[in-house]
């Protein structure tokens, strides 16, 4: 009898895994951005990774102007529950916020995060008791010394909450195009290392059981877009 691969056949092609962002590590793992307000324009280190590389896919939020952290917080739910595997997440500013809400508040199952320059809660209005919780996977968050949307001592206080590793880039703004970080190769050695250390935890698992939440979500993408 033949043994069923563990991961789909999409993901087994030829040169598949060498284009993979999670290359070497985690390369069968799925992907997720999620970018910030405004989403993540032409230029943004996001949106240079999602067309250099394969296994990546992206949040596109209902409306991105409009930053309601449950609200993305669900979407992010509903689009990691349509892939094959729990994501690494790579999230950009209140990106960062509404992937700490899914997981936290929503049950969003996942591989490892990539919290990349978090907006402050405090700007938004949002109660720290909403994400005042240790991320449940491998997670590294990424701060800057002159961040205009967060202050360091705050990305370090973050950081200890969600038991996040962290990394100080000195002066690199919000870490955006606007402060020159477009194709960003230092950010992709990052999320490998995450990945690296999300593959000894175990984490990259596809056999890992969905949540409830997740499981709805995945649910009701099926009633939304049934199969032929």
């Amino acid at each position: 009898m033949t043994r069923p691969a563990p991961y789909p056949a999409r993901t087994r092609r030829p040169g598949y895994a060498r284009r993979h962002a999670l290359y070497p590590f985690a390369w069968r793992t799925p992907v997720l951005l999620v970018p910030g307000l405004h989403d993540s324009g032409p230029d943004h280190w996001q949106t240079h990774w999602e067309h250099a590389h394969v296994g990546i896919t992206r949040v596109r939020q209902r409306d991105f102007a409009q930053p309601d952290l449950d609200a993305w917080a669900r979407h992010i739910v509903e689009t990691a529950a349509g892939l094959d595997a729990p994501p690494v997440v790579v999230a950009h500013s209140f990106g960062c916020l509404a992937t700490v809400r899914a997981v936290l508040g929503h049950d969003a199952m996942i591989a490892g995060a990539l919290l990349v320059a978090p907006a402050d809660p405090a700007r938004f209005g949002i109660p720290l008791a909403l994400l005042d919780e240790l991320i449940p996977a491998p997670s590294t968050l990424v701060a800057s010394t002159n961040d205009p949307w967060l202050k360091l001592t705050k990305a370090g206080a973050l950081a200890v909450t969600w038991g996040s590793r962290l990394v100080t880039l000195g002066a690199a703004g919000h870490v955006n195009a606007d402060s020159g970080h477009r194709s960003w190769p230092e950010g992709l050695a990052l999320l490998r290392d995450l990945a690296e250390r999300a593959a000894a935890a175990g984490t990259t698992q596809p056999s890992r059981p969905r949540t409830h939440a997740e499981a709805s979500a995945r649910k009701a993408l099926a009633a939304l877009h049934p199969a032929a």
